[in-house]
């Protein structure tokens, strides 16, 4: 009789031996991997703030079971919440109408949105707001459209998992949906499983003030690096800004090629540019580079280092706010229109500094066929950029903005995953670093009528940090990164990432990643003032750092002020291993409106797909599953009642 149940539920379960090459199944992962499979792509996630939560979550504490369902349209075709598989083009769309449209939204269990490559991406791939960070502006029109093509769907909360796909992915996931509509969604059917719950949902903590406490998050944050050709002194001060980080609606694809690495190239390419021009180690003016961390953020990294200066924090190393006498940042400049950029101010009757850098910049842009424009009088003020931070903290701080734009960004695809390597033009990007270099040099050697000629960018090197920073191959294994880091991770990425431990003027390698290690080496080697013997990992002597130190070989020890700023929310306090929210800073406007931005714990994020049989069947197998151990135990008793019997007679 149990043999006969027994038989039941394995017909019922509709097993059959499965072989994998040449043999069968011999073990229970070997099972799993025939049932399951497991989906490559890259998660959104669930971020927070000081209002409340955004990005992406299971709305519970429990994994998402759905059948799969590809959209060609916005309509469903089935009743019934379901794992939507979706073309890219139709991404933004769609993340509108559920925000908008709550029956539709009610449908959606968990989204996949297809791989799409740049020949087939969409005008409609620009996710951010149309003023993005327009609370930090130091002007009152936060209505302007720097970005008119903006959907406004990134910082949104979306009550459902969402995963990028990868190419291979993708194909898989549309043959399993094609296999469902074929059915007419009639069982059994693939169904996609989604495990992306967040440690912020189970803990109940739903801002960052919340989880911060809760310890179900950490802040968003990083390192910003510090240069200088020479010791900071008390000299006026030249201060050259760029970013180094963007933000896109999944974290492990965001290039920011265009906004803002091709400023940040730019800047890279004027230092090495500079550090073969006569007499730049002795220049009237010194001049501090700064590259900004967690921009996208809140600008976090211009944002902590202003308040380094203020308060004296060792990692400025003496810097303060006095010295600065000129600002210059360089913004998007990696799609200029016949080599034209445009000049930014916040005050239309600026200073004479400001205009001795526009007249530089100027000067610049004719030694290289390039022109350099004003931007309009119409405008209402600077666009998204550092350049608030440092305005918003005083009058004086203020200078020019390079960008690519007058009035509105010209980047199609701002803050988004097509923002890569094929969205920039490398000629744009090599006129505006020589257009910086040789502004740079005209102001910090007090010579309008230096020789400009002297001060010559390497095409090259453009074409290489492009290479090296935006692509997957070679990525971060190319030979100008390998020259100086080992890296972790081989496909590049600038999303900030969160701050792990405690903040640091000196941070563990551990505790950076590839990107901020590479530009912190590379400026180190080109302000190099003198080299001092190798080293492994530090160096003894007085403004010594140990540079291009790799796991395959030595570093040198050279003499650079190159140093490493932390960079996270200027209301975050690290005590006794814990996140600290402090109080408002009386009359700080930035510090009230700061959204202090912070990532959710988890414990595993996955996607798989597998076959599930109709509801009802589960009933039915564990009532053959019940009968089985029926079966089996009152034949095992029937089976001892018998043997006594017979041991009896015997």
């Amino acid at each position: 009789m149990a043999m006969a149940f027994l038989l039941l539920a394995l017909a019922l379960l509709g097993i059959s031996i499965v072989t994998r090459g040449n043999g069968a199944l011999e073990s229970v992962p070997d099972l799993e991997r025939a049932m399951y499979r497991v989906i490559q792509g890259s998660p959104c996630v669930r971020l927070l703030s000081m209002q409340g939560e955004s990005g992406c979550a299971n709305p519970g504490r429990d994994k998402i079971v759905a059948p799969l369902q590809r959209l060609t349209k916005l309509e469903f075709k089935t009743k019934g919440a379901v794992a939507v598989l979706l073309p890219y083009s139709l991404f933004h769309s769609f993340l509108d109408k559920t925000l908008h449209d709550p029956s539709f939204a009610a449908q959606v269990a968990g989204v996949l949105v297809e791989f799409a490559d740049n020949a087939n991406r969409s005008v409609n791939s620009n996710p951010d707001s149309k003023f993005p960070l327009a609370e930090f502006a130091p002007y009152s029109n936060k209505t302007y459209q720097w970005n008119p093509l903006g959907t406004d769907v990134l910082q949104k909360r979306y009550n459902f998992p969402v995963y990028l796909l990868s190419p291979e992915s993708t194909r898989g996931l549309r043959e399993i949906a094609a296999e469902n509509e074929a059915r007419n969604a009639k069982y059994p059917l693939q169904v996609a499983e989604f495990d992306v719950v967040m440690q912020t949902t189970k803990s109940g903590t739903h801002t960052s003030e919340s989880c911060l406490k809760e310890g179900s998050c950490l802040p968003l944050g990083g390192y910003s690096i510090l240069s200088s050709f020479s010791s900071i002194t008390s000299k006026p001060t030249l201060l050259v800004l760029a970013a180094m980080d963007s933000i896109s609606f999944f974290r492990d694809f965001t290039p920011g090629a265009d906004s803002p690495l091709s400023g940040l190239i730019s800047l890279l390419v004027a230092v090495d540019a500079l550090s073969k021009a006569d007499g730049i180690h002795n220049a009237t003016k010194q001049v501090v580079f700064l590259v900004c961390n967690g921009e996208a953020w809140g600008y976090l990294g211009s944002r902590r280092f202003l308040f380094e200066l203020e308060y004296g924090g060792g990692s400025a190393f003496g810097f303060n706010m006095s010295h600065i006498d000129q600002i210059l940042e360089i913004g998007s400049v990696g799609q200029a229109v016949e080599n034209t950029f445009y000049g930014h101010v916040q005050d239309k009757h600026a200073s004479a500094s400001t205009k001795e850098i526009v007249a530089s910049l100027k000067r610049s842009a004719e030694s290289v066929n390039a022109q350099i424009t004003t931007a309009s009088s119409e405008n209402p003020g600077i666009p998204p950029s550092s350049m608030m931070s440092f305005v918003q903290k005083s009058d004086s701080l203020t200078g020019v903005l390079l960008e690519e734009f007058d009035t509105s960004f010209k980047n199609k695809f701002y803050h988004s995953l097509f923002d890569n390597a094929d969205n920039l033009n490398p000629e744009s990007i090599v006129a505006a670093s020589s257009i910086v270099a040789r502004a740079i040099y005209q102001l910090a050697m007090g010579d309008s009528s230096a020789k400009l000629d002297s001060v010559a960018v390497n095409s090259s090197l453009v074409k290489d940090l492009i290479s090296c920073l935006l692509t997957p191959d070679p990525g971060m294994n190319c030979p100008l990164v390998t020259g100086f880091i080992t890296p972790a991770q081989p496909v590049p990425n600038h999303y900030v990432g969160v701050v792990t431990g405690a903040p640091s003027p000196t941070p563990s390698d551990d505790l950076l990643d590839d990107t901020t290690r590479f530009i912190w080496n590379f400026l180190a080697d080109r302000t190099r003032r003198l080299d001092a013997g190798e080293c492994s990992k530090d160096c003894k002597g007085q403004d010594q750092v140990c540079v291009g130190a790799t796991g395959q070989g030595r570093g040198s020890c050279v003499v650079s002020t190159t140093r490493y700023v932390p960079a996270y929310s200027t209301r975050l306090r690290y005590k006794s291993g814990n996140w600290e929210l402090l109080p408002v800073g009386s009359g700080d406007f930035m510090d009230s409106i700061d959204p202090v931005w912070t990532e959710s714990f988890w414990k595993s994020l996955t996607l798989r797909v597998y076959q599930q049989e109709r509801p009802s069947l589960n009933g039915m197998l564990l009532l053959a599953g019940c009968s089985v151990t029926v079966a089996s135990a009152v034949s095992i008793l029937a089976t001892r009642a018998l043997f006594r019997k017979r041991l009896k007679s015997a």
